[in-house]
């Protein structure tokens, strides 16, 4: 019986002990991780109440600041959360968070806003009445080597993203309960991460990043009704489009992806990962990055860098 590659994630970095005594920002301070906590009436902790987002640093700047403040003020707002910050204010917090553990690049930042703490332990956002609790963790953090050597393994689950009127699945929000039983789902069938369906029947996305498949020099990926309004999946499509690289944004089913010739990920964390196989097939013949994948991740990083250098996008 052959062996069973070593599960991973697509959020898999190298370790860095460096993290173990990073300066995290809490609420208007800059504290030590062992003093970053917050209560457990807050409402993040007790209820999944709360928006947030990722955001990567690469020579000294946060890759698209402005679309991810968009993304997060916009879903703040729809949730009736007030941050008490402007994006500047966010923005010298990151910076001065970087700062003080000696960053420049290779880390990787969760910005966490919730209703702040509540004054009973009940459901009901009124009980919310201090303001909110805003934290930045930021940490050394490069995705490990093998997630572009070997892929990552997805199985289709059973668990589905998502109609509006229920969770509408562009809220980056603290519950994430939904896609956390989708990985379960996963992990149980043998896979590293789910493959969602929406409630079509479509292939949608996966639990933690946007999904994207080639087929004969065609980039698709779902028409973005049921999933994350993924930063990086809009780059990969805008790069698509000024490189003449045919992209559709459509419903498709499990047909097209089991007989396509590469699929990937993208996330603000791994940009572009790769994927091995779905529900134990493999995906097409490359060990790893397919000629396509490769393709994007280099302009992709052509992009950051342009980004990172203030130069117009």
């Amino acid at each position: 019986m052959s062996e069973q590659p070593a599960s991973h994630s697509t959020h898999d970095a190298e370790q860095d002990q460096r993290n173990q005594d990073i300066k995290i920002f809490l609420n208007g301070k800059i504290v030590p991780r062992a003093e970053a906590v917050v209560s457990v009436y807050d409402s993040g902790f007790m209820l999944g109440d709360g928006m947030w987002e990722g955001l990567r640093l690469y020579n000294g700047t946060w890759a698209f600041f402005d679309e991810h403040m968009d993304r997060l003020f916009n879903s703040c707002k729809s949730v009736s959360i007030d941050i008490g910050m402007t994006k500047a204010e966010i923005l010298d917090a990151l910076n001065a968070t970087a700062k003080a553990n000696g960053m420049t690049s290779d880390a990787h930042c969760r910005l966490m806003v919730t209703r702040g703490p509540k004054a009973k332990p009940f459901q009901h956002p009124g009980l919310s009445r201090s303001g909110p609790t805003v934290v930045a963790i930021v940490e050394h953090s490069k995705p490990a080597e093998s997630l572009m050597k070997t892929g990552i393994r997805l199985a289709t689950v059973p668990q589905v993203r998502g109609l509006p009127m229920s969770q509408d699945a562009k809220y980056n929000s603290h519950s994430k309960l939904n896609c956390i039983i989708a990985c379960l789902q996963a992990e149980q069938a043998g896979a590293d991460e789910a493959l969602m369906l929406d409630p079509h029947g479509f292939v949608n996305t996966t639990n933690a990043c946007n999904f994207f498949i080639v087929r004969r020099g065609e980039v698709w990926t779902s028409t973005g009704d049921y999933c994350m309004n993924g930063v990086t999946r809009q780059k990969v499509i805008d790069l698509c489009r000024a490189n003449d690289i045919p992209v559709h944004e459509k419903n498709y089913s499990l047909y097209e992806v089991y007989g396509a010739d590469e699929a990937f990920l993208t996330g603000t964390f791994g940009a572009q990962t790769p994927v091995a196989s779905v529900d134990g097939k493999p995906i097409s013949t490359h060990e790893g990055a397919g000629p396509m994948t490769q393709r994007l991740r280099a302009l992709y990083k052509e992009l950051v860098a342009q980004n990172a250098q203030g130069a117009p996008l």
